[in-house]
């Protein structure tokens, strides 16, 4: 290994490596101080941002409560109103009769066009009377037979009643004698009842209307040969009146039979399918005696005069059981009605805030019943006073509002004619409108 001089200078070799230069600590809290300053500044921007922004929602807000609310309103009417209940009924036939034959025989031509209108003892259908006639004539000529051996029977016991007075014969053949007059006595008696019968029989030979109806297609044509009591030959219903059988929820039955026992006539209006069109009126005639216990619902029969033949049989129809007439109801629109959050129903009602402007007040209402899109009240804003029904969303207590009258929705109501009845509105939520339910099941 050489030896290196002392004088000549350290070299180092390729590849060695010196130790790094040592920084100054002062940088370093220098460039700490930077970005603590740059952190503190972006925090607090953003800060402000959200102060700011948050300062203008709010002002926004302050804005838009402040401003009026476009709402739609009507005034509270006073009117008067039906206090009904609401049933679904099928008109039934007053009377209905399913004509058959009492004797056998053959059908003769008919006496009756299919359709028409038929009077109780018209004669409709003939059967063929003949063998009827000779049975009764044959029971005519026994009867005459034995009136003939009664009236010699009765000569000869008045000779043998003088003969016995005269001790000419015994009493065994007076005795005889009476007995055989008894017997033809007997005889005549039940000849008389042969000859009923046979001349009843005989009249049934002409089929009769047993009611005033409309008589329905023939089920038998002529010529056939028809047997006693096992063929139907037509259907005659009466029409006028008419009978329309409909059922109530038992919950309104008490008040229902309470009405009808003080009075007697209890007007009913019968509507179309719809509940739309009023078809006819008439009354409440009993309740049945007892309640369905399938379906909790007690059966009424209502009776109307349908002289204009409004009413067919099997045909649906809503029935309006009228149980009051308030002359002076308060009566507001449905959608008007809206429900709280503890279930209390009110109203909004426009009042002026003294600076010339409209707010919106709080109005609770009690609720008699809703007929379609109309709500009869029991107390609530006075007749004439303007409830909101259209807005009521977005409506508070003290509420700036603009108004508009609701035109459109005046004239709808106007034109409508109530469709259901119940006691109680059913609202969904606030701002919602109170709303009604059929009180029983519509037939399927």
């Amino acid at each position: 290994m050489p030896i290196q001089n002392a004088t000549e200078p350290y070299l180092p070799k390729t590849g060695e490596s010196h130790p790094p230069a040592q920084k100054n600590p002062w940088v370093r809290v220098v460039v700490y101080l930077v970005l603590a300053t740059a952190v503190g500044l972006i925090v607090w921007r953003v800060y402000q941002n959200k102060k700011t922004t948050a300062a203008n929602t709010a002002n926004q807000a302050a804005a838009l409560l402040n401003r009026p609310v476009p709402v739609q309103v009507v005034p509270v009417e006073q009117k008067p109103m039906p206090i009904y209940l609401t049933g679904l009924g099928t008109v039934t036939p007053y009377y209905s009769v399913t004509v058959k034959a009492r004797v056998s025989g053959e059908l003769l031509p008919v006496k009756f066009t299919e359709g028409q209108e038929v009077k109780q003892g018209e004669t409709i259908m003939v059967i063929d009377p003949k063998p009827y006639q000779a049975a009764l004539d044959q029971a005519k000529g026994t009867l005459a037979h034995d009136q003939a051996l009664l009236k010699n029977a009765q000569a000869e016991f008045n000779r043998y009643k003088a003969l016995y007075a005269a001790g000419v014969v015994s009493k065994e053949t007076l005795d005889a004698d009476e007995a055989q007059q008894g017997q033809y006595e007997g005889a005549i008696q039940s000849d008389n009842a042969a000859i009923e019968t046979a001349q009843l029989q005989l009249n049934w030979c002409y089929i009769q209307s047993p009611i005033n109806g409309k008589i329905g297609l023939r089920l038998i044509d002529p010529g056939n040969i028809i047997s006693a009591n096992s063929s139907d030959l037509v259907i005659i219903n009466q029409l006028k009146p008419i009978a329309v059988y409909f059922t109530l929820p038992e919950n309104q039955l008490p008040q229902v039979l309470h009405r009808l026992a003080s009075d007697k006539r209890i007007p009913v209006d019968a509507f179309d399918r719809s509940d739309t069109q009023l078809l006819t009126s008439g009354s409440l005639l009993t309740a049945d005696n007892q309640i369905d216990t399938t379906t909790g619902t007690g059966k009424l029969k209502a009776v109307f005069d349908n002289k204009d033949s409004t009413l067919f049989p099997n045909q649906f129809v809503n029935i309006h059981l009228v149980l009051e007439n308030r002359p002076t109801a308060l009566v507001v629109p449905s959608a008007a009605i809206q429900t709280g959050l503890n279930g209390s129903l009110f109203v909004w009602v426009i009042a002026d805030d003294g600076k010339g402007g409209q707010v919106s007040q709080m109005q609770p209402v009690k609720v008699a019943l809703a007929e379609g899109q109309q709500t009869i009240l029991d107390s609530g804003p006075p007749p004439g006073a303007k409830i909101v029904i259209d807005g009521a969303d977005r409506l508070r207590s003290g509420q700036p509002v603009s108004v508009a009258a609701a035109r459109q929705h005046q004239n709808q109501a106007a034109g409508q004619t109530p469709s259901q009845t119940s006691g109680q509105p059913a609202g969904s939520g606030t701002g919602q409108p109170g709303k009604t339910t059929s009180s029983t099941p519509r037939p399927q």
